[in-house]
């Protein structure tokens, strides 16, 4: 008889993300990245995709105010989409007016499939004064930023395409500033909801002895 091998489960301890951008930080690196990339890089931003999954996107995935991402270009091949709204609408706006007859592709240079620009997002993240992130905090901070924003996790899972609560936890990471705000709620909340016990109300009742001197 044989047996199967018993498969060890390797712990999430000490596997969380650290990276994140603030809004600062992150205009600032765009405004120093090649034209090609802005829009790329915002929509990662507002949307908490993969760069493998964003590099996909073609003409035929945008479906009127949504665009589509297919199950064979997505991590869990589960299909997904995402409202165009804001400034996810105003980035696909922007891309028709570069549309290229070379390439179905949403995001291109100049007719090209975005390749690898490590050395430009680098280069961007030094003039911006920012230590250098990976292009992949992108992700955590959208993930993070919707959780603060009051997203239920459930409508951030499936923007961002996380399949499992483990991985997601991995993205939602917390600070000393979200411990700080969520302490200073918590005391406010407790100050305000202090029950005060009522004063007696006074007795309007005639005690039998009160009568026999009246």
């Amino acid at each position: 008889m044989t047996y199967a091998p018993h498969i060890r489960k390797l712990s999430e301890i000490g596997n969380a993300r650290q990276g994140f951008f603030s809004a600062m930080e992150f205009r600032s690196v765009v405004s120093n990245l090649p034209e090609y990339l802005r829009d790329f890089t915002l929509f990662a931003w507002l949307s908490a995709w993969r760069p493998k999954e964003i590099r996909s996107l073609t003409w035929l995935d945008v479906d009127g105010d949504v665009i589509r991402l297919r199950a064979e270009n997505a991590k869990a091949r589960l299909a997904r989409s995402v409202p165009l709204v804001g400034e996810l609408a105003e980035v696909i706006a922007r891309r028709r007016l570069v549309m290229s007859p070379k390439t179905p592709l949403v995001f291109h240079s100049d007719g090209a499939p975005i390749g690898d620009f490590r050395k430009s997002w680098a280069t961007a993240c030094k003039l911006a004064g920012v230590p250098e992130k990976l292009f992949y905090d992108l992700r955590r901070s959208g993930v993070r930023d919707m959780i603060r924003a009051g997203v239920s996790q459930s409508v951030a899972m499936s923007i961002s395409g996380h399949r499992t609560d483990a991985m997601f936890r991995r993205y939602n990471i917390t600070s000393d500033a979200d411990q700080r705000a969520a302490l200073t709620a918590r005391q406010a909340y407790s100050a305000s909801a202090q029950i005060v016990a009522p004063e007696p109300e006074p007795n309007t009742e005639t005690s039998a002895e009160e009568l026999r001197v009246q």
